[in-house]
C-alpha cells in the first residue's frame, strides 16, 4: 500500500535557513523534493568530490584501481617481449650488433632448405612447426619477410618481468594496509552527501520579503505527525500541516507485509505509482513468484537458490541485499518443480524411489479442447494467464472510477465485462456449472450492455459518432493487443520445458561417461554433471527473471493502467549516500 503522507510549509528567517535544514536533516524523515544532480558549482564540486572518495573506496576494497591496472597491463606488455625474445636466446648486443644480423621467422613447411646453400643462414630454432633463423649481411633479395629486431635479450625480459611482479606485488601490500582507511572514508563520503543533499534542499527554498524570509514545503509520512510537531514547535519557524492530496504530487513511501515487502525492489525498477494510484506490489509479489517458479520448472534447482539465499545473509553489497527474496523464490521454484515432476533433470514420475502418493499431484498429460489434443501444463500457463488479465482488467476499472469517477470510465468498465465476464461465463458453461441456454442469452447480454458502455457511453456528452469511431478503434486495439498478451504466457511453460530437457541431456551425458563398469569415470562424471547444472541453472535463473518481469511490466501493467510516474520517498538524513 502507498502510506499516507502529510505536507508541511515552513516560513523562517533566510538567515536560519542552514540551520533549519541541518535540524529537519536530524529528523531523518522530510522529504524536501529537489534536484538529485548538481545544479551549479557548489553541486558539482561537491559530487565530484563524492564520486571520487567512492572510487576510492571501491578500489581499496577490491585491492584493485587505475594505477594497479596500469601495472597489470605492464606485465603482460613484459610476458609479451619475453616470448617473442626468449627463442633468441642471452647475448652480448653491443657485439652482435656489428654482425648486421636479420631475424626471420616462417612455418616449417615453408622453410626451404636451399636457403642454407645460397645465404649466410643459421637455424636457432626448429620447434612446435616454425623456424627461427638468422641470415648475415645484405638479404634485400631475400623472399621471407623480416622480423623486427629483438628490442631486449631474454635475460633483460625476465629481469623487467621480475620487477614489474614485484613491484605488482608491492603495490597490492600497500593497497590491503589502507583498509584502515575504509572507515573513515565511508564517514568522509556520507558528511559530504549529507551536505550536497542538504544544499539542494535548500536550494527549493521560496524567498520572499526581499530575502529576508524563506518558505519550504516538505512531505512526511502521517504516522510521524505526533513527534514531528514536537520537534516543530521547538524550531525558529511558523510551520503548518495539511493532509497531501494527488495535487501536491508527494514522494511515495511504499508500506506492505513481510511477504511483499520483498519485491518492491520489483515495482521500482519500473517506477513508483503516483498518489491517488495503487500500489502494484501485492499482486505482483506472488505472480512474479509463481512466474519465476514455473520458468525454472525444477525442485533441485529451487533447493540451491535457497542455499545460494542463505549463503548471502549477512554478507554485503550486490545481490546480498535480496537474500530474502532469493529464498523466496528459491522456495517457490521447489514446491512448483515438485507439482511439475522435475528434480535436477530428472523426471520423477519414472523414478522408484519417489513415493507413488506425490506422483499423483505431478501436474503431467494432456488434455483435448476442440478436438485437439494439449499439453496440459501448456494450458495451466495460458489458463494462469487469462487469469491475470483479466485481474489487471478488474483493478483498472476499480482504479479508475476511484481516479476519475465512473461517467469517465463507462468503456473501461464495458471492456471488463465483456472480458471477465465472457470468460467466467464460457468457464461457468465448459464445468457444466451454467446450462448451455443460460450461458447463451448470459453472453448476448453481456455483449449488449458492454456495447453499450464502449460504443455509446464510452464519453458522455461527445457527438455519439465520435464515440462509436473511438469504440471501434479501441475494439480494433484490444483483438490485437489480448490476443498476443495471453500467447505471452506460452513462455512460462516454454522455458520450463527447455530448462528440464537441458538438465537431462546432461544427466544422459553424465551417464554415458560413466559406463557399465565406472573407476575413474565418477570423476568426470561428477565434474560434467556439476558443469552442466551450472550452467543450466545460471541460463534459468536469467530467463526466469527477465520473462517474468516482462509479462508484468508489459502485459499486466498495461492491461492494469498502472502509469508507475511516482517520485520515491527520500528524506533527508543523516546517512545519505
Amino acid at each position: 500500500m502507498i502510506e499516507k503522507m502529510t505536507k508541511y510549509s515552513f516560513i523562517l528567517p533566510g538567515s536560519l535557513k542552514e540551520t533549519f535544514l541541518e535540524e529537519l536533516q536530524a529528523l531523518g524523515v522530510m522529504d524536501i523534493s529537489h534536484s538529485e544532480k548538481p545544479v551549479d558549482d557548489r553541486s558539482n564540486r561537491l559530487f565530484e568530490e563524492i564520486e571520487g572518495l567512492k572510487a576510492l573506496y571501491g578500489d581499496i576494497q577490491k585491492g584493485s584501481d587505475r594505477t594497479l591496472e596500469g601495472l597489470l597491463a605492464a606485465k603482460a606488455d613484459c610476458e609479451k617481449t619475453l616470448a617473442q625474445v626468449e627463442v633468441w636466446g642471452n647475448y652480448d648486443r653491443e657485439k652482435l650488433s656489428a654482425f648486421g644480423l636479420h631475424y626471420y621467422l616462417v612455418p616449417q613447411k615453408k622453410f626451404d632448405p636451399q636457403w642454407e646453400e645460397q645465404y649466410p643462414l643459421q637455424t636457432v630454432l626448429a620447434a612446435d612447426g616454425k623456424v627461427w633463423f638468422v641470415v648475415l649481411g645484405d638479404v634485400s633479395d631475400f623472399p621471407v619477410k623480416e622480423l623486427p629486431a629483438p628490442a631486449c635479450t631474454s635475460q633483460e625480459a625476465r629481469l623487467e618481468l621480475s620487477r614489474r611482479e614485484a613491484e605488482i606485488e608491492q603495490y597490492r601490500k600497500s593497497l590491503e594496509s589502507r583498509r584502515e582507511e575504509l572507515p573513515q572514508l565511508q564517514r568522509q563520503i556520507d558528511s559530504l552527501s549529507e551536505e550536497l543533499h542538504r544544499y539542494l534542499a535548500s536550494l527549493c527554498g521560496e524567498t520572499a520579503a526581499e530575502g529576508a524570509l524563506v518558505v519550504f514545503e516538505a512531505f512526511a509520512p502521517e504516522r510521524e505527525k505526533a513527534s514531528l510537531k514536537a520537534s516543530f514547535d521547538n524550531m525558529d519557524c511558523v510551520w503548518m500541516e495539511e493532509p497531501a492530496t494527488a495535487a501536491d504530487e508527494p514522494p511515495i513511501k511504499l508500506r506492505n507485509n513481510w511477504f511483499a515487502r520483498q519485491f518492491e525492489v520489483l515495482t521500482g525498477m519500473y517506477g513508483m505509482p503516483v498518489y491517488d494510484e495503487f500500489d502494484p506490489t501485492p499482486v505482483l509479489a506472488p505472480f512474479f513468484l509463481l512466474f519465476f517458479a514455473l520458468c525454472m520448472g525444477d525442485a533441485g534447482y529451487g533447493l540451491l537458490l535457497i542455499a545460494i539465499g542463505l549463503f548471502l545473509k549477512g554478507k554485503s553489497g550486490g545481490l546480498a541485499k535480496l537474500w530474502r527474496l532469493i529464498i523466496f523464490l528459491g522456495a517457490g521454484t521447489a514446491l512448483v518443480g515438485l507439482l511439475l515432476g522435475t528434480f535436477f533433470g530428472i523426471s520423477l514420475a519414472n523414478v522408484a524411489w519417489y513415493p507413488d502418493a506425490l506422483k499423483k499431484l505431478i501436474i503431467s498429460g494432456t488434455v483435448d479442447l476442440m478436438g485437439n489434443s494439449l499439453d496440459l501444463q501448456m494450458v495451466m500457463a495460458v489458463c494462469i494467464g487469462i487469469f491475470h488479465i483479466c485481474l489487471a482488467m478488474c483493478i483498472k476499472a476499480v482504479l479508475f472510477t476511484r481516479r476519475f469517477g465512473f461517467k469517465s470510465s463507462i468503456s473501461t468498465w464495458g471492456w471488463t465485462l465483456l472480458i471477465v465476464g465472457g470468460v467466467l461465463v464460457g468457464v461457468l458453461g465448459a464445468l457444466g456449472i451454467c446450462a448451455p441456454h443460460i450461458a447463451k442469452w448470459a453472453i448476448i447480454g453481456i455483449g449488449a450492455v458492454s456495447a453499450l458502455g464502449i460504443f455509446i457511453f464510452n464519453k458522455p456528452g461527445r457527438n455519439p459518432l465520435i464515440n462509436i469511431g473511438a469504440g471501434l478503434w479501441d475494439t480494433y486495439g484490444m483483438a490485437t493487443g489480448l490476443l498476443g498478451d495471453v500467447l505471452s504466457y506460452i513462455r512460462l511453460y516454454a522455458l520450463g520445458l527447455a530448462g528440464g530437457i537441458l538438465g537431462g541431456t546432461f544427466n544422459t551425458l553424465g551417464n554415458m561417461v560413466l559406463g557399465d563398469n565406472p573407476t575413474w569415470q565418477w570423476l568426470a562424471f561428477a565434474l560434467l554433471l556439476v558443469f552442466g547444472h551450472a550452467l543450466n541453472l545460471a541460463m534459468s535463473c536469467l530467463g526466469a527473471f527477465v520473462h517474468p518481469l516482462r509479462l508484468t511490466f508489459v502485459e499486466y501493467f498495461k492491461n492494469s493502467g498502472y502509469e508507475g510516474a511516482g517520485r520515491l520517498y527520500s528524506p533527508l538524513n543523516k546517512t545519505t549516500n
